[in-house]
Formats: structure tokens, sequence, C-alpha cells
């Protein structure tokens, strides 16, 4: 079995997120399972985030998906192969 696993580390998560969702919205085809983690709630709201993708599909596509978002500033984004 193999999962081919996006990790996406956003900074300055309110300035950033339009960009970054239109960008996942736009590759939806390929992305699985999708997983936004951010630390506190409320008023106590953070302002970096991680999001966990499942990837489907062909790897030329998902190291382009990479590419889109790593240049974004404030963002990275790298490409993890889990096999057993």
């Amino acid at each position: 079995m193999k999962k081919d696993l996006l990790l996406v580390l956003v900074n300055k998560r309110k300035q950033e997120a339009p960009t970054v969702q239109k960008i996942l919205t736009g590759w939806g085809c390929v992305i699985k399972t999708r997983l936004g983690i951010h630390d506190g709630v409320l008023d106590e709201c953070t302002d970096t985030g991680l999001i966990i993708l499942e990837l489907a599909g062909e790897k030329d596509k998902h190291e382009e998906l990479a590419h889109k978002l790593d240049i974004l500033p404030g963002v990275s984004a790298r490409l993890v192969e889990l096999s057993v």
C-alpha cells in the first residue's frame, strides 16, 4: 500500500488562507482527503495552520500542486510518500 501526502504549513493564515483555498479548490480532483489543523479556538485562534492532504492521481500533478503552494509567501509545502 502506498499513500501520497502533501503537508502544507501556512504562516499568516488569515492573510494567505483565501489564496491557498482557491488553489486547493482548483485542484480538488486530486485531493482525496483534507485535514486542517490550527492551534487555539475562538478568541485564541493562532495565525499559523497545518493542512494535510491525501492525494490521488499522477505524481507530476502532485508536484505541480506542491509547487503552486510552496511559492506563496508564508506557505511551505512538502510531498511525502509512505508505503508498507
